[in-house]
């Protein structure tokens, strides 16, 4: 701040001598100046004044963890479990899923991932591994957040064509929005917002602390 003040009696005082026109002109500049360097100081401090912390990084561990037991008490019967999880933000939470899953069960886990044309129409879809990796098997679609509910309605129409024993849904925050017919069987948080609200999660993301934010 100080900075600033000093550039802007600067240039006051090198407008002196300096015909009108001129000094018109340099004026303008200078506060064109000044206005570029506040917003380059302040923007940061104001994007973050407009989002609202709604998870920290330890709080979603906690719910990460919580889930991960949910899953474990869902199926103690079974010896093999494939997260799919959809990319990117959905793949990321699988990750860390199956990270916790490991130290607490004896799971034989399978990590698919799935890439989905979000602002499709119909269904268009591709995996990194073939049906033969769950087949008849339980399978958990996993995704950051549940909007309107058409992301996860995709993911799990990549599975209606092959048979399996079961298939269960994650999200990290459920928004209550829904508009399709999906169900969240294992969910983090429920968060009552406004549709022009955004939920953003980042997760993982070099040079930045993991959260979920309202903006």
């Amino acid at each position: 701040m100080m900075f600033m003040i000093f550039v802007f009696w600067l240039s006051i005082r090198r407008i002196s001598g300096r015909n009108v026109a001129n000094n018109r002109n340099y004026f303008s500049n200078s506060l064109n100046f000044i206005l570029k360097i506040v917003l380059f100081v302040f923007n940061p401090f104001y994007k973050m004044a407009s989002q609202l912390l709604i998870l920290n990084k330890k709080q979603i561990q906690q719910k990460i963890d919580r889930i991960a037991y949910q899953i474990l008490e869902d199926n103690l019967n079974e010896k093999e479990i494939v997260l799919a999880g959809i990319w990117d933000r959905g793949y990321k939470l699988a990750l860390r899923l199956e990270k916790v899953l490991k130290k607490i069960s004896g799971f034989k886990l399978t990590l698919l991932r799935i890439d989905l044309q979000k602002e499709s129409s119909k269904l268009v879809a591709s995996t990194d591994l073939d049906e033969s990796h769950w087949k008849n098997k339980v399978i958990i679609i996993v995704d950051d957040v549940l909007n309107s509910g058409k992301t996860l309605a995709y993911g799990l129409g990549v599975f209606l064509n092959t048979p399996h024993k079961k298939i269960r849904t994650v999200v990290l925050v459920d928004r209550s929005h829904k508009i399709f017919p999906i169900a969240t069987d294992f969910v983090g948080l429920e968060l009552a917002t406004i549709l022009k609200e955004h939920v953003d999660v980042v997760m993982d993301v070099e040079g930045e602390e993991d959260r979920v934010y309202l903006s």
